[in-house]
């Protein structure tokens, strides 16, 4: 059997970071089993779905680079057949037209609800021949068993069992003919050839009542793996004001694509002591079957962490590229060749891109540089008598690499009897206008001989 998996969100919000872990498990699976991942948009609730929602959900998941096999599916063009497989389930039995007012439902819920009762709807339409008076447009139930117990061996949580008492005869189609999403998810699944469905595990209890469809319609029931929710650090339930963003949200902090899916991937699954996974890895390694129970928290150290272990393997071109919208400016070739040469050192201090186009922002900084008050005071306090010293020794370096520049900076230093780290300090404050920075002879040769000689003549 080759396995078929699925990612079917709905377009009533952005691709948040749960629906994001979702979709790599799956496209994880069916990658390391050699099968296929399908993606299917759930676009039925008609008043909340938009296409501005879709194309954020699909925009997320190609920067992610979870990429979907096939057509998209579409599950609002499938009414017809979500129509005709209800009329089957009609015809064999398996359920009923069932004209009982949903106000009438609503009213006895609430009477329960306030009594401290669980409500179970039970209709008195479900031995009953269809109405041919009523004024009522009926809803379509489905006849769940009443008696004995339903088992999910699932893939996640293992044998789970409830009574059939507890199930009710869940409406397929409503009064206006359009499908429910417990329905339409079951018809499309069989449709599309899904073989495993994997999903949070608030769709657990879904499960029990949609394993009853596959029975009574003599379909391949597929294989169930439910995830825990993420958790926000505290352990409760993940709110926006916790970090259930949007994907699109964390590209616009700074984080690496590859380095969100690795931290996803380490949320509820692990392969050892492994921390840094690549995507080869992950479907190389990757089984449903280990993702852990309980829920995993969302611990933003941990993906700060991460994501800088991949900014500082990553080539020094692409985070040119990747920082130079943040700069806010349009680059030069020459700005670009000097921030490509200078990343090396910024790169390892970064743990987001925002971090090092902040730090990466005096290498294309105009003249004069802005100053912090102690900048100012190491340039007042240096000896104005070897200045035109230290500019004449740099001015005669004809091998602008950092050595060259090191070695006659460490002969000046002996010559005039100067602490190296001084000389390095005064440097620093003329060439980025700050006391911290990679190392001053880098980025001297990032920004070049006369770029970095402009820059130092600015000692009075």
């Amino acid at each position: 059997m080759k396995v078929v998996t699925r990612f079917a969100p709905s377009p009533t919000g952005e691709l948040h970071i749960g629906g994001a872990r979702t979709a790599l498990f799956n496209f994880l699976y069916a990658k390391h089993t050699g099968g296929t991942f399908r993606l299917r948009i759930e676009d039925t609730d008609k008043k909340r779905s938009t296409k501005e929602f879709e194309q954020s959900i699909i925009n997320g998941l190609n920067w992610l680079g979870i990429h979907h096999d096939g057509e998209i599916i579409y599950q609002s063009l499938r009414e017809k057949r979500h129509a005709e497989v209800a009329q089957e389930l009609l015809s064999i039995g398996h359920a009923y037209y069932c004209y009982t007012p949903l106000e009438e439902i609503q009213n006895t819920r609430e009477k329960f609800e306030s009594e401290g009762k669980i409500f179970q709807f039970k209709s008195e339409w479900r031995n009953k021949q269809p109405s041919s008076h009523s004024d009522i447009k009926p809803v379509i139930r489905f006849k769940a068993p009443q008696d004995g117990y339903t088992t999910i061996h699932d893939l996640v949580q293992g044998k789970v069992t409830v009574p059939n008492t507890e199930l009710d005869d869940m409406v397929l189609l409503r009064s206006d003919g359009s499908a429910t999403y417990m329905f339409a998810v079951v018809v499309d699944d069989h449709d599309m050839g899904v073989t495993h469905v994997i999903r949070g595990d608030d769709h657990l209890n879904n499960a029990f009542r949609q394993i009853h469809l596959y029975h009574a319609l003599e379909w391949q029931t597929p294989e169930y793996g439910h995830i825990p929710l993420i958790h926000s650090t505290d352990g409760s339930k993940l709110s926006k004001r916790h970090g259930a963003l949007g994907v699109m949200h964390y590209k616009e902090s700074g984080y690496l694509p590859e380095a969100l899916n690795n931290y996803l991937l380490r949320l509820g699954w692990g392969h050892g002591n492994d921390e840094i996974i690549s995507q080869q890895q992950a479907i190389e390694w990757f089984d449903v079957k280990n993702v852990h129970r309980n829920p995993a928290k969302l611990d933003f150290d941990k993906m700060n962490y991460i994501n800088a272990q991949y900014i500082k393997k990553c080539e020094n071109e692409r985070l040119v590229e990747l920082i130079a919208p943040m700069l806010q400016q349009n680059l030069t070739n020459e700005e670009k060749l000097i921030l490509t040469r200078g990343m090396s050192g910024l790169k390892l201090r970064a743990k987001t891109l925002l971090e090092l186009s902040n730090s990466a922002q005096f290498y294309i900084a105009e003249l004069p540089l802005e100053m912090s008050e102690e900048c100012k005071k190491i340039i007042a306090d240096f000896d104005r008598n070897l200045s035109s010293e230290l500019k004449n020794t740099l001015a005669n370096i004809t091998d602008w690499t950092e050595e060259s520049i090191k070695s006659s900076v460490k002969e000046f230093s002996a010559t005039y009897n100067i602490g190296l780290g001084d000389i390095a300090q005064l440097l620093r404050a003329l060439l980025t206008g700050s006391t911290v920075s990679p190392s001053v002879f880098e980025i001297m040769y990032a920004l070049g001989k006369e770029k970095s000689i402009e820059r130092i003549n600015y000692i009075k």
